[in-house]
């Protein structure tokens, strides 16, 4: 893919934020966690005014849950500032495929790796393949989640909270079990968690619940990592445009998605991937077991 070509497929991802609710309607897909090549309103990956200035220099990044959305915003901001990059996703081939593409467009080195994080040998095979192919690894972006919205917790099947924790909670501690014989001094580890662990969720208790551990592994890990200089730091964003919304809610609540944040409207994985470089880089040198807020103005404690 040429830079003209990648300049191409990145903008016909933009969209405005302000007329997003109307192009929103409808959109609605029937399989979990869902697919970005598939939405009618694509996500803004990243801006075309993005300018990197080579804070990833030299290093490689794994990121879970890089097909699409979030993660596929943070493969290729990681990339334009200088990162090879190995996307980990479930089955998702096509939008696995378009992020590394994305990533070869900024001239670095990409990786696709398929496979449930959930499984521990997966995640032990997702890190010696990276090593092997990228010839190291120095960010670990735990980013993979699931969500299955219920109205009630009676509704919520064994079935159901084991698949979730399993994912969002149980595979971070199996990636990071992984991974972690291999970080050097001056690694980072990234978390994704959520506005959901801090103000709740009627719809997902399941999900929230997760996501309040992830904070807890956050904070806890970080310490535990601090004397071999090895930082460990989340990001919890709001309601953020990306596949698992058509995919997971009601068309209704999906038309109104994000409207209920001061900001009056859903974000775009574009903007909450720059907090990713940042913790990324020696630009948050001082920061370990912290927390980072894209969430459209919604005030949370902790």
């Amino acid at each position: 893919m040429t830079k003209d070509d990648r300049k191409q497929n990145v903008q016909s991802e933009s969209a405005p934020t302000e007329n997003f609710p109307q192009q929103a309607s409808g959109e609605t897909q029937a399989q979990e966690p869902g697919h970005q090549s598939e939405m009618n309103q694509k996500p803004i990956t990243i801006r075309d005014d993005y300018r990197g200035s080579g804070k990833l220099t030299g290093k490689v990044a794994l990121i879970t849950g890089g097909d699409s959305g979030i993660g596929r915003a943070v493969a290729v901001h990681f990339a334009r500032e200088g990162a090879d990059v190995a996307v980990v996703y479930l089955d998702e081939h096509e939008d696995a495929q378009s992020t590394v593409a994305l990533v070869e467009g900024e001239g670095r080195r990409a990786l696709a790796i398929s496979g449930d994080i959930g499984d521990p040998q997966f995640c032990q095979q997702a890190v010696q393949q990276t090593l092997q192919e990228l010839g190291r690894l120095d960010i670990l972006v735990n980013n993979a989640a699931e969500q299955h919205p219920q109205p009630s917790i009676t509704d919520i099947t064994p079935e159901q909270l084991e698949r979730t924790f399993r994912t969002n909670i149980f595979g971070m501690f199996y990636l990071t079990q992984a991974a972690l014989p291999h970080l050097k001094q001056g690694a980072t580890i990234i978390n994704t968690t959520s506005v959901t662990a801090y103000k709740g969720s009627p719809q997902l208790l399941d999900y929230s619940s997760t996501k309040g551990a992830i904070v807890a592994f956050t904070r806890s890990l970080s310490q535990s990592l601090a004397e071999q200089g090895i930082r460990v730091n989340a990001v919890a964003p709001g309601p953020i445009w990306t596949p698992l919304i058509p995919s997971t809610f009601e068309p209704q609540k999906v038309e109104s998605f994000g409207q209920d944040v001061p900001l009056k409207r859903p974000g775009q994985p574009a903007e909450v991937a720059p907090a990713y470089v940042f913790l990324a880089s020696e630009d948050s040198s001082y920061m370990t077991g912290q927390v980072l807020h894209p969430n459209g103005g919604e005030v949370v404690n902790g």
